[in-house]
């Protein structure tokens, strides 16, 4: 029987040689019920708000693994019935997809969103472009360049690829006047916004009493895919990342609007293997950008080194510079905001991140996080500009968007695309 995967590489090769109907009868012919819903989910079918399904009836066999769903779910959507099944609570989940890895048998799957796409990719009547995450870099190959990335993507029928560090340029400069304008004694200090659904997700179910503390920020996805719709109204987005947690995000009720399509590295892989797409043998087609501080986003710290140097370079005269605490890893996320819940205050602006590595170790990564990391380093080191100040794209890109100086992104009608209230 196949794999999931393998279901979801065969739909995706057939639906580009306009043989779908016919792989589809192919694969329920050699498979049981179970391939039936793999073909179900990999088709993209399924709750729309929803990213996680259980497959199969679960009889919580796996019981005391060291790593099984109702240990992985740190929001305790995952439970037991009386008679010992596993069932997720829809009330509880927020779909970040910790749980899959971690299902011995399984019977937790993500839901596709590409093969819905490919009618708009090779029709081109409506532009639709590929939003990549800065942890991007040499996951597809240690010489793969960015500019061979966007060649592989308009090979597959994308108008176009922007980098979203290009818009965690403009979000180090948002934060870091939210940070000047909000901590001014020793007493006061903000949760940044610009991480992992999981970190945000985090303090708004579990430790809510620090949501004024958080910083009103949307994260860069939601940044970029909102910038490319103010300027195309008309287009789709897609991001492409290596967690299934911003599949999750994409959907949240507030930011929606943002981004179509949710796609992960390893599905990305899984559709260039499909479709005969080597990007290492692709054209060059060089795009650069972004600054330092936003390639670095995709690593532990990074986005604390992005702020503050942007801080130090725009308020250079602020007596109160920022002191920085991360959390690597789910685990240390929960002890981190436990531990200022609780009063202990140990620093000005804390960063989390739910991967260890940042997002270079996300679950669908396709490279070790020390390798990815190490490629995200050596990325901004070849960035013309070390922050988004010093980076003429960027003023560019905000005029274009009418936003007509720095200060404005904290206030106003067009700067609203990067705010976001976590209140609601």
């Amino acid at each position: 029987m196949n794999t999931y995967n393998e279901v979801f590489t065969r739909l995706v090769k057939a639906s580009y040689n306009d043989n779908l109907e016919q792989e589809i009868k192919e694969i329920e012919a050699s498979g049981n019920e179970t391939t039936k819903e793999y073909i179900y989910y990999a088709m993209g079918n399924g709750d729309q708000d929803k990213v996680v399904f259980q497959i199969n009836d679960c009889e919580g066999s796996c019981t005391g693994e060291k790593h099984n769903c109702e240990t992985a779910c740190i929001f305790n959507a995952i439970v037991r019935d009386m008679e010992g099944k596993v069932v997720i609570q829809d009330r509880n989940c927020v779909h970040c997809g910790h749980c899959i890895d971690s299902c011995s048998l399984n019977n937790l799957i993500d839901k596709k969103e590409f093969i819905p796409l490919i009618d708009l990719l090779r029709k081109k009547e409506t532009p639709v472009y590929a939003i990549v995450a800065p942890a991007i870099i040499g996951q597809f190959g240690d010489r793969v360049t960015m500019g061979q990335l966007r060649a592989a993507f308009k090979h597959l029928g994308f108008y176009g690829m922007v980098e979203v560090a290009l818009f965690a340029d403009i979000l180090s400069l948002k934060e870091a006047l939210e940070f000047d304008r909000t901590v001014h004694t020793d007493e006061d200090f903000v949760l940044t916004s610009c991480c992992c659904p999981i970190w945000v997700g985090m303090v708004k179910r579990v430790y809510h009493t620090l949501i004024p503390h958080i910083l009103p920020s949307v994260s860069p996805m939601v940044a970029c895919g909102r910038g490319i719709k103010r300027l195309h109204p008309e287009a789709k987005v897609v991001f492409i990342g290596p967690c299934i947690a911003k599949k999750a995000e994409a959907k949240e009720q507030d930011i929606k609007d943002a981004v179509d399509a949710v796609l992960t590295f390893e599905e990305v892989n899984q559709i260039f293997e499909a479709t005969g797409i080597n990007p290492a043998d692709m054209e060059d087609i060089p795009s650069g950008h972004s600054s330092t501080g936003g390639r670095i986003y995709a690593r532990t710290a990074g986005v604390t080194k992005a702020i503050s140097d942007t801080l130090d370079q725009l308020r250079p005269d602020k007596p109160i510079r920022i002191k920085a605490v991360q959390a690597n890893g789910i685990q240390e996320c929960k002890e981190l905001l436990r531990s200022i819940n609780s009063g202990d205050i140990q620093a000005n602006f804390y960063e989390g991140m739910g991967c260890v590595g940042g997002c270079v170790g996300g679950p669908k990564a396709l490279l070790k996080s020390e390798l990815g990391t190490i490629h995200v380093n050596t990325y901004g080191l070849l960035a013309k500009a070390h922050t988004p100040l010093n980076n003429p794209y960027i003023l560019e890109l905000l005029n274009r968007l009418n936003i007509e100086d720095i200060n404005s992104l904290l206030e106003g009608e067009s700067a609203a695309i990067f705010q976001r209230d976590f209140d609601k």
